[in-house]
């Protein structure tokens, strides 16, 4: 990093770990090695949220990835209630877990959390009647705060949010519109555009777009596999995106 004026980010989400996957992931994290300073991994790690499927996917990671890694839980990692052995156990393999954290790495901040469903802009779902209708949408403004709070403690000068939910519409068109307010919801834009981010990662939505940009014109990028796959045939499934890096911070 000492000749570098920017920090390489790769990116992707859902993985997917299954039982069988033993070295399936090994040549994507040495692609990731060469092409990257850094790997974000954004949710669905795991196909069922089991720790037998973690402990494959840290096999894999102590085996062939080379550059740290940061990632945040998705919804599948929640399927079978083990997400604290979950990161427990990619922790011990040596990746930065966020849940509402924030991490520095070379001069840059990064700030994640798993995010939830609610839908965008003006079709968001409001905290309005049933107690069950109030607390899903609770739990969105939750993750949203615990967003922010992570974007308040950075003190970097470039600042990136790591999310598995969507924080804008545009990475998830393409979805069936039935499903498009469960890929995300724009509560999570809003503490990306007040603290200026300068990049943003999802996963979720399989089938979603694999760019957008916030009403601040903040880029985010759905590094769902299935979408990088779909949309760079020719390359590996992550993205990689430089972001400036304060020279002192090289040193």
């Amino acid at each position: 990093m000492a000749q570098r004026d920017t920090l390489r980010i790769a990116a992707v989400a859902d993985i997917h770990v299954k039982k069988s996957s033993q070295g399936a992931l090994q040549p994507l994290f040495t692609q990731a090695t060469a092409a990257a300073d850094v790997l974000l991994l954004c949710g669905d790690l795991t196909d069922y949220g089991t720790a037998e499927e973690a402990k494959i996917l840290a096999k894999e990671i102590t085996t062939a990835l080379r550059i740290p890694a940061i990632a945040v839980l998705g919804n599948h990692d929640y399927e079978s209630n083990q997400e604290k052995e979950l990161v427990q156990i990619l922790t011990d393999a040596g990746v930065v877990m966020l849940d509402g954290d924030s991490y520095e790495l070379h001069g840059v901040g990064f700030a994640g959390v798993k995010g939830f469903a609610g839908g965008f802009g003006r079709r968001a779902l409001g905290a309005w009647g049933e107690p069950i209708i109030k607390n899903f949408v609770h739990e969105t403004i939750n993750e949203a705060l615990k967003l922010e709070a992570a974007l308040a403690r950075l003190r970097t000068p470039q600042k990136v949010a790591v999310l598995h939910y969507a924080p804008i519409q545009a990475t998830v068109n393409g979805e069936p519109p039935e499903i498009i307010a469960f890929l995300g919801s724009s509560r999570l834009e809003e503490p990306i555009d007040r603290y200026r981010v300068d990049v943003v990662f999802h996963g979720h939505a399989h089938r979603g777009a694999p760019e957008g940009r916030t009403k601040a014109n903040t880029p985010v990028y759905n590094v769902a596999q299935p979408v990088l796959a779909a949309a760079f045939p020719d390359k590996p499934t992550f993205r990689v995106v430089e972001v400036p890096v304060a020279s002192e911070a090289l040193a």
